[in-house]
């Protein structure tokens, strides 16, 4: 069962990657600025993308961490390569 949420948590991560601020800027915009019929589905994927924003937001500013391995994707780390030679 374990095994089965983390891959419904990875699979939601992965394809609402980009999809997530238009969802939290859309929706909202849809249901009240053009009346769109609210549906509970969507309710759900609102809050899964508000949830994982906020995620995003604690990870990054809060806990300062990267999604990458130290030195990985910093653009820094090639400069100084790059001054080093």
């Amino acid at each position: 069962m374990k095994k089965v949420l983390r891959e419904i948590y990875g699979a939601g991560i992965l394809f609402f990657y980009y999809f997530k601020w238009i969802m939290i800027l859309g929706y909202p915009a849809l249901v009240y600025g053009l009346d769109y019929p609210r549906w509970w589905v969507t309710d759900l994927l609102w809050l899964y993308c508000v949830a994982l924003a906020i995620k995003d937001f604690i990870w990054k500013f809060i806990l300062k961490r990267s999604y990458c391995e130290e030195g990985s994707c910093s653009h820094s780390t090639l400069r100084e390569e790059e001054t080093s030679q």
